[in-house]
């Protein structure tokens, strides 16, 4: 339908919308997450247990150095499998195209026919898409395997994504500590701002408001920090 000026609604392109692939925004979000409730939790659970600042100090570096590494060897093996295995699908895509081509184009066709496409056009269409056959190969693999040949995830961004991040937000409640502070209120008031400004940050490539996403971040941030500290404050009392 027209507008009364005439012109047709303007169309976003194609090429407008936001990775949601996993490449980097899964690591990165989750590192950062990651990075800022364990190591806040760890610290807390540590000056539950009545230690001196420079423990903090070195408990908060440690658990920033080991979690960053942990987490980058982590996403790095977890995106190589997907990878690899994924990429031997295809293999088996590809074999199957070679060996068997005239079924591969019914078996197109019928995708074409099951969307609603008329028998003869959807064999038409299958037939022309099935030319050339790198085309006919990112086409099955989108249509019976869901993924992008040319646009697989990345091993190596995710894994760097994931340890910048992380180690930004298990600096964050170190800061205060490094500064030269004496108390664990500082670093909580900084983990507590660090916690809403994450998620609501997260919100802006989400469909949640960015306020909910805030709460509910330095909810769960505040949870696992105190079932630490009372931890901490337990056992250190004990030792």
């Amino acid at each position: 339908m027209e507008h009364e000026t005439g012109h047709h609604p303007r169309i976003p392109a194609a090429g407008h919308h936001r990775d949601v692939n996993g490449g980097w925004l899964r690591p990165a979000v989750f590192g950062a997450m990651d990075g800022l409730v364990s190591n806040f939790a760890l610290m807390t659970g540590v000056v539950g247990g009545a230690v001196s600042n420079s423990t903090v100090v070195l408990t908060g570096l440690a658990g920033l150095a080991a979690g960053a590494c942990s987490m980058a060897a982590g996403e790095y093996t977890s995106v190589a499998s997907q990878r690899e295995l994924v990429q031997a699908e295809i293999e088996v895509e590809r074999l199957e195209l070679r060996r068997n081509p005239h079924g591969e184009l019914a078996e197109l066709t019928q995708l074409y026919v099951e969307r609603g496409v008329e028998p003869e056009l959807a064999h038409e269409v299958a037939r022309q898409l099935s030319a050339d056959p790198e085309q006919t190969l990112e086409i099955h693999a989108r249509e019976e395997l869901g993924v992008d040949p040319n646009d697989l995830p990345s091993p190596w961004v995710a894994a760097g994504s994931s340890f910048v991040c992380f180690a930004v937000g298990a600096l964050l409640p170190l800061l205060p500590y490094l500064l030269g502070a004496t108390s664990l209120l500082p670093a909580l008031l900084v983990a507590a701002v660090g916690l809403f400004t994450c998620g609501a940050v997260v919100a802006r490539v989400t469909a949640r408001t960015w306020w909910y996403s805030g709460v509910r971040q330095l909810l769960l941030g505040g949870v696992a920090a105190g079932v630490t500290y009372l931890l901490g404050a337990l056992i250190g009392g004990q030792v």
